[in-house]
């Protein structure tokens, strides 16, 4: 890798750097005759400079299909799991309640979680709020940026499938 590259973030021609290593069947780093071929596509995990970059830290996809909305959440401690979000992870947005208001029981509410996909988090700031970008269907896009932009989101992480 010839700089730091964030998880999600597309790859570019300058991202890349060639560099001669030892044949040894425990390293399997994509050749230099391949390189064009991972041009666009998105690690899964940060990349750091200096690292050999392997297939299996790279995704083809942004994470999201024709019927998906990309919306930004902004996530402070305590309303997400700490370090453990990464693209790919299925998650539930799920709606707190305004600050100062008595939550509403179950069953005068409505939907208060939205289904959803990480595409990519980003480091965290000095306060250690992350921004996370999630894929949902479109018919929950515009809900989850209004409830995100008031700061009423947390995120749960759904079980990992293997």
């Amino acid at each position: 890798m010839a700089r730091d590259v964030p998880a999600g973030q597309a790859l570019t021609a300058a991202d890349l750097t060639v560099a001669e290593v030892s044949a040894d069947a425990a390293l399997a780093p994509v050749s230099a005759a391949d390189r064009a071929g991972v041009i666009g596509k998105r690690p899964v995990v940060g990349l750091r400079k200096g690292s050999l970059l392997v297939a299996s830290q790279l995704d083809a996809g942004t994470g999201l299909g024709d019927d998906k909305q990309l919306v930004g959440v902004q996530v402070k401690r305590g309303q997400a799991p700490v370090g453990t979000l990464a693209p790919g992870d299925e998650v539930l947005a799920v709606t707190t309640p305004a600050q100062g208001a008595e939550e509403a029981k179950p069953s005068d509410a409505p939907s208060s979680s939205v289904d959803a996909v990480v595409v990519s988090v980003s480091r965290p700031d000095a306060t250690g709020t992350v921004v996370v970008n999630l894929a949902v269907v479109s018919a929950d896009g515009p809900m989850l940026a209004t409830r995100a932009a008031q700061g009423r989101i947390a995120l749960v992480r759904e079980p990992r499938r293997n």
